[in-house]
């Protein structure tokens, strides 16, 4: 039987010793969802994490016959990153705010020597840098001052509101616009391998850290330019995408094998 990490008791953010409570689909009930669940997604490329919420929302009306439920993530991921997506449905959807509030781990890749207007792999790359002059040293000492409260600009190319219009709008009709930089937290920012122009990395960050941002910045501190060509969420908070489940192989589990066509 196929389990899904949820949470469904009063107080979803501590877990004793880290262990998670892993439910077989099955014995989750109707009023088990209405009441609240916490669950563990792992959101495959090229999805929306709306796309996401609107597969469990779907196989969780469709197996209760609901007219709806309250269904919502807590915190957006890119379609083109991977990864951990706390969904919260029924009452646990007041939970959203405090859980968007923890920090987050990610891994991914960056590219040197080229950057894009939206700072990954959405848009093509505009300018191109040199980068014989940067060494595995250089890489590393200039980490160093990426760690501790940090001030980035975040994205053009980013669903932030300006003027009650988002930010990719203006971004998508070439409009440029003033965008206020804002001040985060990197706990940890890990160089996990090099082999250039590819760099692979580990970030610890506080709510509000665009990952884009910082390997745009990371470029220029290096003296070139950059993008990011990879990202997986990996942990929020103690809760870790290792316990996580496909959007795709909930709605299977919960509707039985093949039952799943949406």
């Amino acid at each position: 039987m196929q389990s899904v990490t949820a949470f469904g008791d009063k107080d979803p953010y501590h877990q004793e010793g880290n262990a998670k409570e892993s439910i077989t689909m099955n014995s989750l009930s109707k009023e088990d969802f209405l009441d609240g669940q916490l669950l563990l997604i792992d959101k495959p490329l090229g999805w929306s994490s709306f796309q996401a919420v609107n597969k469990l929302k779907w196989a969780i009306r469709k197996k209760f016959h609901l007219k709806k439920i309250k269904i919502g993530h807590a915190g957006t991921l890119d379609p083109l990153a991977t990864g951990l997506l706390l969904i919260c449905t029924g009452k646990f959807t007041k939970k959203i705010n405090d859980l968007q509030g923890l920090v987050k781990e990610y891994t991914g890749t960056i590219t040197l020597g080229a950057t894009t207007p939206s700072l990954d792999l959405e848009t093509a790359i505009d300018k191109t840098f040199p980068i014989d002059h940067i060494s595995e040293e250089m890489i590393h000492a200039t980490k160093t001052s990426f760690i501790g409260k940090i001030e980035q600009e975040p994205p053009l190319f980013s669903a932030l509101k300006k003027d009650g219009k988002r930010l990719y709008e203006f971004a998508r009709e070439g409009k440029s616009v003033e965008i206020k930089k804002r001040t985060v937290i990197i706990y940890e920012f890990e160089i996990t391998k090099i082999k250039l122009p590819n760099i692979d990395f580990r970030v610890v960050c506080s709510k509000g850290t665009y990952i884009r941002s910082l390997a745009h910045d990371f470029g220029k501190a290096l003296q070139s330019g950059s993008h990011l060509i990879a990202l997986r969420r990996t942990k929020i908070g103690d809760f870790n995408v290792n316990k996580a489940l496909d959007p795709v192989v909930f709605g299977e589990t919960l509707l039985g094998n093949g039952a799943n066509s949406h």
